[in-house]
């Protein structure tokens, strides 16, 4: 594989096929976990190693795995790694763990993950997918750290938790609840893609 193919396939994920801004997969925690940065980080590694290693297990399965039952075997490896992550974050990030709650998971039935093992790691080589999952993965991390940024910020008046804007700050109470958190998601969704066409309005249209 050449090394501009490798780039394009990582960059997709991150601007031409953005997981949250443009193809709008992942809401659920994308909205639920995002109050701060942290949370948005380790969802977005949590998600990125999962989506790793079930892309990698899938392009590698795929020409023994009867066409029946790929969807069960997929689901059980998915379920597998989502376990692994799950157990990690409480056994070394107990904290994170907490503020995370169910969503990690509820990665198991997170449509980035499948969509891509179904739609790319299937019909690909291991290496090409696991590119294409790492891409991915940082997509969606990008995304959930900047919106967990403008919320914590914008909520708390802090980032990672260390205070930014003083003590005469008040906070947006409404960025760190739901409302908050679908106006911010809004606002970035629109800035993204009217960025994106206006460096590139061909592809904007494709």
């Amino acid at each position: 594989m050449k090394q501009r193919s490798i780039t394009t396939e990582f960059a997709k994920g991150i601007v031409r096929d953005n997981p949250v801004f443009v193809q709008v997969l992942g809401m659920c925690p994308t909205l639920a976990v995002t109050t701060s940065v942290i949370n948005g980080v380790g969802m977005g590694l949590a998600t990125t190693f999962v989506l790793v290693f079930s892309a990698l297990f899938a392009s590698v399965l795929k020409g023994i795995v009867p066409n029946q039952v790929r969807i069960p075997v997929y689901a059980v490896v998915i379920a597998t790694f989502v376990t692994i992550a799950d157990l990690v974050l409480k056994a070394y990030f107990p904290p994170l763990s907490a503020s995370l709650g169910p969503y990690v998971p509820l990665i198991v039935v997170n449509c980035i993950i499948m969509g891509r093992v179904e739609a790319f790691a299937t019909r690909n080589r291991p290496g090409v997918s696991i590119i294409d999952a790492l891409g991915m993965g940082a997509g969606f991390t990008l995304s959930l750290m900047v919106l967990g940024a403008i919320r914590e910020i914008l909520g708390s008046g802090s980032l990672f938790g260390i205070g930014l804007l003083g003590a005469g700050f008040t906070p947006l109470v409404v960025m760190i609840l739901p409302p908050g958190a679908f106006l911010t998601l809004g606002i970035l969704m629109a800035i993204f893609n009217a960025l994106k066409a206006k460096s590139d309005p061909v592809l904007i249209r494709t």
